[in-house]
């Protein structure tokens, strides 16, 4: 590889990141939809949440190629699922997407560890902080459905009363493409 095809490889990557963190956002957005249909307040005000977060991570995604004066494209984003059988199906389609996520997360930073960038290296490995919070938070969800007896009041309680918004807690994040950043 020449050395501007290897410098290539990163950007090319992130911008792929990028797509696959407003496609994820997409996916949030049909949940809270789904849950808001049925009533669900505290899931679906998660799933808004998480669908901002997301968001805003693709455009820190745009502000870091902007900041270093690549090229940036955003491209479409894949079709969110809306087989939606069931609340507990909603999160388990989440719980797959951020897990999918995580991996090319990790492959990013693994990207830029490859060539010695090291600004690309710090960026992406904000985000493998955040995908443990995504992943986390989505496994106990589900371990919650999975309690018997339980009912989607008592899921509904727990969300409300023991899911912080994400972010909350989490690491502060890299400037957002937008956010009015000034000279």
């Amino acid at each position: 590889m020449t050395d501007s095809t290897l410098a290539e490889v990163f950007p090319v990557a992130l911008r792929d990141q990028i797509r696959r963190g407003f496609t994820i956002a997409q996916q949030y957005l049909a949940c809270a939809v789904y849950f808001d249909a049925r009533r669900l307040p505290h899931l679906a005000a998660q799933c808004y949440r998480r669908h901002d977060r997301h968001r805003d991570n693709a455009l820190r995604g745009v502000r870091h190629l902007l900041d270093r004066a690549i090229e940036v494209r955003i491209g479409g984003v894949d079709e969110p699922r809306s087989d939606l059988r069931s609340p507990r199906a909603a999160v388990e389609i989440l719980l797959a997407a951020e897990q999918v996520f995580t991996d090319t997360a990790i492959a990013l930073v693994d990207t830029a560890r490859s060539q010695g960038d090291h600004l690309g290296e710090q960026f992406a490995s904000w985000f493998l902080e955040e995908q443990q919070e995504n992943v986390a938070a989505l496994t106990t969800l589900l371990a919650v459905f999975d309690r018997e007896e339980g009912t989607l009041f008592d899921i509904e309680e727990f969300v409300g009363r023991d899911m912080p918004g994400p972010g909350k807690s989490g690491p502060s994040g890299p400037e957002i493409a937008g956010a009015g950043k000034g000279i």
